[in-house]
């Protein structure tokens, strides 16, 4: 058996090494989430629609969530094989810059349409959201109207949250809770530890759990009910609306030093801002686009939850706290 699989394995690197792109070097990796290349993520729609106008081979390598992605770059260092990292945040973006392994993108940005504007020169927004609980209605008749409820409710009625070390909607709900309850932070995750059913290091893992029925709410993004309502004709899920405001999270991909010297990088980028791939995004990565698409959003994105307001930190402030902070949940969460 291994015999064959070698041979198989062999025969299909020869096939690979003889193809146009392969031997012209025209290839391009993207490193990214697990859950942006899942067969029902936008991965393999914006594979297609690259290499149909590139003539390219585009790869796309994932780990578990967006801080996993920063995580493994640190580790690589100057010898990755990454030509772009598709899914750090806002979040991130001020300790991705400063490793000094990212490029000027030199995209053109004035399409641009996420809250607030866009003027960072390195990275590039290709869609964003806000965080939110999402319920399920049929279990959860009186859901949590803020954070403070959430924090201070039924601890029987479990939350199933990520991991903020691995995951950017974990580190998300920990700037949440820090935006809302300052210094008092600690006490409110010593409350919240009671409702948390489990802690997973990747959002697909905690959403998985909520629809398989394990716990009646997960942090989520208040534009996860549109999933179920367009591909599932479900209404059961919703999001909670919080009094407080929802915390917003911009995703971003940047090109690294390594991926400078290849062409590729910078027309994928001019893509990633282009309808082409920005029509993938609100059925497929259930966000909202962050450029112009060709078409309006499907009725059900008009029926979400509208923010109140719009909670976020500054990366630079982000960069300067997040371990202290992080190291502050764990001790809370572990008591």
């Amino acid at each position: 058996m291994r015999a064959l699989l070698s041979t198989v394995f062999s025969t299909v690197l020869l096939g690979f090494a003889a193809s146009p792109a392969f031997a012209q070097g025209k290839a391009l990796t993207v490193y990214t989430y697990e859950s942006f290349t899942a067969e029902w993520g936008p991965g393999p729609q914006v594979e297609t629609a690259f290499e149909a106008q590139c003539g390219c081979d585009l790869n796309f390598v994932s780990v578990a969530d967006g801080v996993a992605l920063l995580s493994r770059l640190k580790l690589e260092g100057d010898a990755t094989k990454a030509d772009i990292v598709l899914g750090l945040d806002t979040n991130l973006t001020a300790e991705a810059a400063a490793t000094g392994l990212f490029a000027p993108s030199g995209a053109d940005t004035s399409s641009l349409t996420v809250p607030g504007g866009w003027t960072d020169p390195v990275f590039v927004p290709y869609d964003y959201g806000y965080f939110a609980v999402v319920y399920d209605s049929d279990t959860l008749a009186a859901p949590p109207a803020s954070l403070r409820d959430l924090v201070d409710g039924d601890p029987s009625q479990k939350i199933v949250i990520q991991d903020p070390r691995t995951s950017t909607p974990g580190l998300g709900l920990l700037l949440w809770v820090k935006s809302v309850y300052g210094d008092e932070a600690p006490q409110a995750w010593e409350k919240l530890r009671g409702r948390v059913l489990t802690v997973t290091p990747g959002w697909s893992e905690a959403y998985g759990l909520f629809t398989k029925g394990e716990a009646p709410m997960v942090l989520s993004y208040t534009t996860s009910p549109a999933y179920h309502v367009i591909a599932e004709g479900v209404r059961k899920y919703k999001a909670a609306a919080f009094s407080e405001g929802h915390y917003l999270q911009v995703e971003v991909a940047g090109i690294t030093t390594h991926g400078a010297a290849n062409p590729l990088a910078k027309a994928f980028m001019a893509f990633m801002t282009s309808p082409a791939f920005q029509d993938i995004i609100p059925e497929t990565n259930w966000m909202l686009p962050a450029a112009k698409t060709s078409k309006p959003l499907n009725p059900a994105f008009d029926e979400l939850v509208k923010p109140v307001k719009a909670l976020a930190f500054s990366p630079d402030e982000v960069a300067a706290n997040r371990k202290a902070w992080v190291d502050e949940w764990l001790a809370a969460m572990s008591e």
